[in-house]
């Protein structure tokens, strides 16, 4: 995303998340625990709007997106989502299902690292929220349960058929989206669905560790890592050597390089710019 901004102002408040920033690291809570979380559409748009606003601004290296209450996030809310869609026309279904896509590709294209701290439940929505972030940090109480089948529509909602086979496999991924059936805490582990699992109630405290740690870290060379992570999975081999070519040539060239090699030849450690 381009740090290139027009005439508004950053959002100060946002009204369907709560947003905490401190040290480089920006932890985003969806705030709706009598409802397990459940999404509006005002919380996919202010996501998709907040991710836009912070990758434009550039002083944040990490992101956290958590849950508050029971469980992470229970998916679209049954009345005001699908109730509402029923009495909507084409036109404004369509426009809907893009800005949920736009949310998730939001998470997929910020430059900075997202971590999805997961507890409890993260099912339909939610579930594509948590896979779509870099890192899936759960405790033994979170399942994971892609429920678009279960309400009479196709499994790839948001990007899921996209993502899900390149994380778990397609035979995995065929399981989860045909069926719906909710994937349990050891199950996620295995077939690589969560990416660390704690112990229960330390989700967001590891999630914050890692955040802390990225933040920390050369944040040109993890934009870089993900920028490619994600363009390169439908390139071909030769496609893809040339474009991590062109991009350590362009990364030989910045500060970060420099530092590390000042920093092994005075032996201590490096001073991350970003740069």
């Amino acid at each position: 995303m381009s740090p290139f901004t027009g005439s508004a102002a950053r959002t100060s408040e946002w009204q369907h998340l709560r947003v905490e920033t401190a040290d480089g690291v920006a932890t985003v809570t969806i705030a709706r625990p009598e409802k397990l979380n459940a999404l509006t559409f005002g919380a996919y748009a202010d996501l998709r709007d907040l991710l836009a606003e912070l990758s434009r601004e550039r002083s944040v290296r990490a992101l956290v997106l958590a849950g508050e209450g029971r469980g992470f996030c229970s998916g679209g809310d049954v009345d005001e989502i699908i109730g509402a869609t029923l009495s909507m026309d084409t036109a404004q279904l369509l426009d809907f299902n893009r800005m949920t896509g736009q949310t998730v590709r939001a998470i997929r294209e910020c430059p900075f690292p997202v971590i999805a701290a997961v507890h409890g439940v993260a099912a339909g929505a939610g579930a594509v929220l948590a896979l779509a972030a870099d890192f899936r940090v759960a405790d033994p109480t979170a399942r994971f349960a892609f429920l678009f089948t279960r309400v009479g529509l196709s499994g790839g909602d948001m990007g899921a058929a996209y993502l899900l086979p390149r994380v778990v496999g397609l035979g995995h991924a065929t399981r989860l989206l045909m069926l719906g059936d909710s994937v349990r805490a050891p199950e996620a582990e295995r077939i690589g669905l969560i990416s660390e699992l704690t112990d229960e109630g330390r989700a967001d405290e590891a999630a914050q560790q890692l955040a802390r740690r990225l933040a920390e870290g050369p944040a040109l060379a993890y934009a870089q890592t993900k920028a490619l992570l994600t363009a390169e999975l439908d390139m071909p081999m030769a496609a893809a050597v040339e474009l991590d070519a062109s991009t350590q040539a362009l990364l030989m060239n910045g500060e970060d390089y420099a530092e590390f090699h000042a920093a092994f030849t005075e032996k201590r450690p490096p001073k991350w710019q970003g740069r």
